[in-house]
């Protein structure tokens, strides 16, 4: 806390001179992940029987992971500051089920190379393993991850339906909880909106509209769960409530927690249970199509 507070007082200050300097800063810090998780005693078991492969993405080594025999593939997607290992909960699960998981630690993050990613890595990612493995019966996804797996899904990655949890809905939230947890005042703050759009994504277009889960829900349409906790200090509760009035209750389930916090919901028991749950239903049969009705029949 105390580094904290010297960092956002260095920061402010120093930008009320000039903004460049202390900008640089708050960008470096805002696109590398400042830990590498390890994996946990619970999950080193199922991480080790893991079939691993290697992929590349801009120039970058990536470790995957893959368990089961590839039938009826489900992909797991880690947020920020984590890695695959996590989902070992739900990797026993769906291994259960039948089911054969599919992940991979992001660059920056757990076995994989790199210091730094971005939502396009991630996106180029699922899109490579979809290709290997897929299509996918459905997905897992945590916090940042879960805008990722929208943007995967919006831009044509087949997904039969999704577990969203403790997830980011709008891009714009990662600037805007970055700066407030660091306590960044307005001139940072619109200095990083800046940096992401014109030299971390500057070939991306409109990153708002292309990267909010919100913004083209007509192309995501697959059934969603989406979990998050009211206590969650990292991701609010809104982000949950913008997904289900994107998506609407038909075609998005809303369950919410207390006291699990951003990161201990994901492997709460019954989270992981209400998941399997959602993801062993059957997926919804398409409409049928209307009969042609003859000119001399009589109307039903």
């Amino acid at each position: 806390m105390a580094a904290t507070a010297l960092l956002r007082t260095t920061l402010n200050a120093t930008s009320l001179v000039a903004t460049a300097p202390p900008g640089r800063v708050a960008y470096e810090l805002f696109r590398r992940p400042l830990r590498r998780s390890r994996v946990r005693t619970a999950e080193r078991e199922l991480h080790d029987r893991a079939t691993t492969e290697e992929l590349a993405v801009n120039g970058k080594r990536v470790r995957a992971y893959r368990w089961g025999d590839g039938r009826r593939p489900v992909l797991l997607v880690h947020g920020w500051q984590s890695r695959a290992s996590r989902f070992a909960p739900y990797v026993r699960g769906l291994l259960d089920l039948g089911m054969s998981p599919v992940a991979f630690d992001a660059p920056g993050h757990g076995d994989s190379a790199g210091r730094a990613t971005t939502i396009l890595e991630y996106r180029e990612l699922i899109g490579r393993l979809a290709e290997r493995h897929g299509p996918f019966e459905g997905a897992v996804a945590h916090s940042f991850g879960v805008c990722c797996t929208f943007l995967a899904m919006a831009e044509g990655v087949p997904v039969g339906r999704l577990v969203a949890v403790a997830g980011v809905a709008e891009f714009g939230f990662l600037v805007e909880g970055f700066t407030a947890g660091l306590g960044l005042n307005d001139r940072l703050k619109a200095d990083l909106a800046r940096r992401i759009e014109r030299v971390l994504l500057p070939d991306a277009g409109d990153v708002r509209r292309r990267f909010d889960a919100t913004h083209r829900p007509e192309r995501v349409g697959a059934p969603i769960l989406v979990v998050h906790d009211e206590d969650d200090e990292v991701v609010p509760l809104r982000q949950a409530h913008l997904l289900r009035a994107a998506y609407g209750e038909e075609q998005l389930r809303l369950i919410t927690t207390r006291g699990l916090g951003h990161r201990r919901v994901l492997s709460e028991p019954t989270v992981v249970d209400n998941a399997l749950a959602f993801l062993a239903e059957p997926l919804p049969l398409p409409a049928p199509a209307p009969l042609p009705v003859s000119p001399t029949a009589p109307a039903a």
